[in-house]
């Protein structure tokens, strides 16, 4: 009698699952519009350099500019590489402090995308849910929800923002501030965008709710979160990803904002705002390098991922393809 063949488990075959999954995304139409591209394909590969650069921060810089004690005032306003008596060891110069900008400016870049990330996150996990019940359950609750969104969408974004990060600042303990500075800012700016999900997943929901799917899911008797969450929610989500990445170029932008007002976050945790508004004092007496090289950065980020979230809004667009 011969043996059973062994067993190897999933361990063996994951491999060529996880192979099969990536080749049919290459192959599907989202990747083929991709490679259809050249401009968007430059913008995802400008945000993955800079996304990289502000994740290896630590790595990659070539000075800590967080740390006092590496700071010398003798290497202030040291100028960057190409001008006279420029320093291969600052190659984009330094400020003030004498700290090196190429490395400040990765060091904020990485905090102003964490900040911005968080905030959309939250934003979206708001909006959508928000979204989701508005549109499925509709009524009452549809009007008084989507008022509510309406009458924040009558205000800009950063000035629900400045709202949001005084009144809760002026709640804080004085001490506690500084500490609980990126949590503010994360709800503020994050409360801010939401209505722009909202209102998106609506839409959507209020389409999906009538076809046979949801029709066949009530009437097997699923509860109606299990057919939002199950059923109607990843029928939304193309939508959603969409807004997502258009809401992080708006959310480093109100980030930079608020830290250029003085209003974001400390000057000890300086993101691309804080390093503009610290260099706007010194632009036009000659070290001009202080506060140009963050704006370039901070232009170069919002356009790449703004530029991206374009190609996926006419990507998933039926009406466009």
């Amino acid at each position: 009698m011969s043996a059973a063949p062994e067993d190897d488990g999933p361990t063996r075959g994951t491999p060529g699952r996880v192979t099969a999954v990536l080749g049919r995304v290459w192959d599907g139409d989202l990747a083929w519009r991709f490679r259809q591209a050249p401009l968007a394909m430059l913008a995802a590969l400008a945000a993955l350099v800079l996304v990289i650069g502000a994740a290896a921060a630590p790595v990659l810089a070539p000075h800590d500019p967080t740390d006092p004690a590496s700071l010398s005032l003798l290497d202030s306003f040291r100028p960057p590489v190409g001008v006279a008596e420029a320093d291969w060891s600052y190659p984009l110069g330094t400020d003030a402090q004498g700290r090196d900008v190429l490395s400040s400016i990765l060091y904020g870049m990485r905090i102003s995308l964490g900040v911005a990330a968080a905030a959309v996150l939250l934003a979206g996990a708001v909006g959508t849910g928000i979204g989701l019940v508005a549109g499925y359950v509709g009524g009452l609750i549809d009007t008084l929800l989507m008022r509510v969104a309406d009458v924040q969408l009558t205000f800009p974004a950063i000035l629900t923002a400045l709202l949001v990060d005084g009144v809760v600042a002026a709640a804080l303990p004085r001490g506690a501030r500084e500490a609980w500075q990126i949590p503010v800012l994360v709800f503020a700016i994050g409360i801010s965008l939401w209505p722009n999900f909202a209102r998106t997943v609506r839409g959507s929901t209020l389409v999906e709710r009538n076809k046979d799917y949801v029709a066949a899911a009530r009437a097997i008797g699923a509860p109606g979160w299990r057919i939002m969450l199950r059923h109607i929610l990843p029928n939304v989500l193309g939508p959603v990803m969409v807004i997502g990445t258009l809401g992080l170029g708006i959310a480093v932008l109100t980030e930079a904002t608020l830290s250029f007002l003085g209003v974001g976050l400390p000057p000890t945790q300086p993101s691309l705002g804080t390093l503009i508004r610290f260099g706007n004092d010194y632009l036009f007496s000659g070290q001009w390098w202080v506060t140009i090289f963050p704006g370039l950065a901070l232009v170069l980020l919002v356009l790449s991922i703004n530029l991206l979230g374009d190609f996926l809004r006419d990507a998933v667009n039926p009406r466009l393809r």
